[in-house]
């Protein structure tokens, strides 16, 4: 390490002092020559007198201040540096690359030249050379005599790694908690500028570390967000750039999310909640219901959530709330099971959280038997009994008809040899329909064994075990019933048609020997009518018709004949009022005859040859 002069914002500023040069390198050993091992490149520092101001040319190397005059023609930026392999030199102006065009000239040594500098030249140049190793940089400001001039940057940094970081003023700061910055403020100006500086407009005391236009902020807190300002002044004015600091903090997981408590007090009785866990949870359902998953995660700023289910994007139905941190799912149906996953990110990292979704499934049990159908013998079984089951819980067999149910098969149960027993045949007819009759049947001793074959047994060792059933028995004991009607009574009725007068008799139920009973008793008879449809002498009637008259004409359109038609009794023949005959069609009394056209010579009626006449003469008769 060499000396330097005293720095002022990052570079060498020793405007009066000496009028010999002197090159100094940092860590460069030029007596190597040309046999110096691999080295990254090195930019030399030369210190020299101050230049006038009035100097139509100007030659100056890095490490210096250029203060332009109103008769300066030309500015000559010189950069040597060594380095193996041969470092490329390249020119910056504010951060920005140099255009160069024909005022601003690259030269064969890599110098940058400005000719006829005007105020837009103003700013600070740095030359960067760089190798296959690393690279170096150093500045130089050309300024105007007046206020001063403050190196600025608009980049924006991130570090979300290192624990400390160097940046210059005017660069947007985002950095990690517990990082120390230095936000560098370069400042050029003749006379020389005094540096302040300032957090939100507020001037920081001595307290912080300020030291030749750098501040440093030890171990960063979100206390120390705010808005730096540089602000250099001299006699001729004052200037100010500023950098945003912006703390980062990392996605990290909460216990809780009050946002999820409170929406699941609002939802249904068949709605579930889980929170992701960056070791995984886990939710187990039922089919059909919803869950509700939340994302509990803190960061600075605040973290954006994606949601992904087996590592994809959703595509399916769902729903996000609260600002992304809770997943709806409104039927975990739509889904198969599987894990949901949260990623939360912010410019400081990144957090994935998982829950696992375990959807409980309908099925059929077959665990249950039914009873033996038999105690003994060769024909009993038992059948599985299905069970729908969710969870082990019986439930609704309609929850599992989607589900196949499973191939039943009987079970053998209670194969062995009955005990001896009375074994009886059905009931013979009874020997009579009623009064009292008898029926009987056969009673034997039987076994039964396990291959279903019957063995007679004698009646002693069936009476050990129970008693004889009766083989006779009394049947149809109740009395024998008939109907018995008595004879019609008087047809009556309005005389409007035949047979729909009404007439009446008694029918009741009595036994053979003449005993009224019940007619309850006789309900399994056909019971005779009690009323019928009748009709009386008055209502024999009929029309009568007479025969055809002789047709007025024998041929033409104009023929008709007629007859007489009366409504006569049936048994006097005698004609009575036509209504009571009106239930039946009245027969027509008249008739269109002869219809056929007339032939030459055909003789006609008196009124027809009169027509026929009147046609030929054009005369019209009525």
């Amino acid at each position: 390490e060499y000396p330097f002069h005293r720095r002022v914002s990052g570079f060498t500023s020793s405007l009066r002092t000496s009028s010999a040069e002197t090159f100094i390198p940092t860590s460069v050993d030029l007596a190597n020559g040309l046999h110096r091992p691999p080295r990254k490149p090195a930019i030399l520092r030369k210190i020299s007198a101050a230049q006038q101001l009035s100097a139509s040319e100007v030659v100056t190397h890095l490490g210096q201040t250029v203060v332009l005059a109103s008769g300066t023609l030309s500015v000559l930026l010189h950069c040597e540096a060594v380095g193996n392999p041969k470092p490329t030199i390249s020119w910056a102006k504010n951060g920005e690359e140099v255009k160069y065009n024909d005022r601003l000239l690259l030269q064969p040594d890599d110098s940058l030249q400005i000719l006829a500098p005007v105020e837009a030249d103003v700013g600070f140049y740095a030359c960067n050379a760089s190798n296959a190793l690393g690279s170096d940089s150093v500045s130089i400001a050309v300024t105007l005599a007046g206020k001063p001039l403050i190196k600025a940057s608009r980049a924006t940094v991130i570090n979300t790694e290192s624990p400390a970081v160097t940046v210059d003023i005017g660069s947007m700061v985002k950095t990690i908690q517990k990082a120390n910055v230095t936000i560098n403020c370069q400042v050029a100006g003749v006379p020389e500028a005094k540096v302040t500086w300032f957090k939100n407009k507020v001037k920081l005391s001595s307290t912080h570390h300020l030291h030749d236009g750098l501040l440093l902020i030890a171990n960063v807190s979100l206390s120390d967000q705010g808005l730096y300002s540089c602000k250099a002044a001299n006699l001729h004015g004052e200037v100010t750039e500023s950098s945003q600091l912006l703390v980062l903090e990392p996605p990290r997981p909460l216990p809780y999310l009050d946002d999820l408590t409170t929406m699941l007090t609002s939802a249904g009785p068949s709605t579930h909640s889980v929170l992701t866990s960056p070791s995984g949870t886990k939710l187990t359902v039922s089919p059909g219901s919803s869950a509700l998953i939340g994302c509990a995660v803190d960061g600075h700023p605040t973290p954006n959530i994606t949601w992904l289910y087996s590592g994809e994007p959703l595509s399916l139905r769902h729903q996000l709330l609260a600002a992304g941190r809770i997943l709806q799912i409104l039927n975990v149906s739509d889904f198969t099971g599987g894990e949901f996953s949260c990623l939360a990110q912010n410019e400081a990292g990144s957090l994935t959280q998982i829950m696992s979704l375990a959807i409980q499934e309908y099925r059929w049990s077959v665990d249950k038997l039914t009873a033996c159908s038999a105690s003994c013998g060769h024909r009993g079984v038992q059948l599985p009994q299905l069970r729908c089951l969710l969870d082990g819980a019986e439930v609704n067999e309609s929850y599992c008809r989607e589900t196949p149910k499973p191939s039943l098969q009987p079970i053998a149960c209670n194969r062995r040899d009955c005990p001896s027993r009375w074994m009886v045949t059905s009931w013979s007819l009874c020997t009579r329909s009623c009064g009292g009759g008898l029926q009987t049947r056969r009673v034997t001793c039987q076994r039964l064994t396990a291959t279903g074959s019957s063995v007679p047994m004698s009646n002693e060792a069936c009476a050990q075990v129970s008693k004889r059933p009766v083989d006779t028995q009394n049947c149809n004991r109740q009395p024998c019933v008939e109907w018995v009607a008595s004879s019609w009574g008087q047809c009556n009725g309005p005389c409007i048609g035949p047979r729909l007068a009404v007439q009446h008799r008694q029918v009741f139920c009595q036994t053979k020997d003449g005993t009224s009973v019940s007619s309850d008793q006789c309900s399994s008879l056909p019971r005779p009518l009690s009323t019928q449809n009748c009709w009386t002498d008055v209502c024999g009637v009929h029309w009568r018709v007479s025969l055809w008259t002789v047709c007025t004409a024998t041929c033409g359109n104009y023929g008709f004949q007629s007859r007489r038609v009366d409504c006569v009794h049936i048994r006097t023949n005698k004609p009575v009022m036509e209504h009571h005959c009106s239930w039946r069609p009245r027969p027509a009394n008249w008739q269109r005859c002869n219809i056929a056209p007339c032939e030459n010579g055909t003789l006609l009626s008196g009124g027809e040859a009169e027509r026929c006449r009147s046609r030929k003469e054009g005369r019209v008769i009525s």
